[in-house]
């Protein structure tokens, strides 16, 4: 059986690196400030893939694995 793997959001990575807040990410993207707290911390386990688009379009990124990865459980 195949190893399991997990889908990570780097949102804190993409904070410090764009050197941005997560309110300031918020305003940018159009997401909500919890929503993107919960992306952040690991507590939300489903992304709305218009998500990913916004935050690549707010912080002008056009590899998708810069904002997330999949990664061994």
């Amino acid at each position: 059986m195949p190893d399991e793997k997990k889908l990570v959001i780097h949102i804190r990575e993409l904070t410090q690196k764009y050197d941005i807040s997560l309110r300031e990410l918020s305003r940018r993207s159009d997401i909500d400030i919890a929503r993107l707290s919960e992306l952040a911390s690991g507590k939300r386990q489903r992304v709305n893939i218009d998500y990913i688009v916004r935050i690549a379009e707010a912080l002008n990124i056009s590899d998708i694995r810069e904002i997330l990865t999949l990664e061994d459980k």
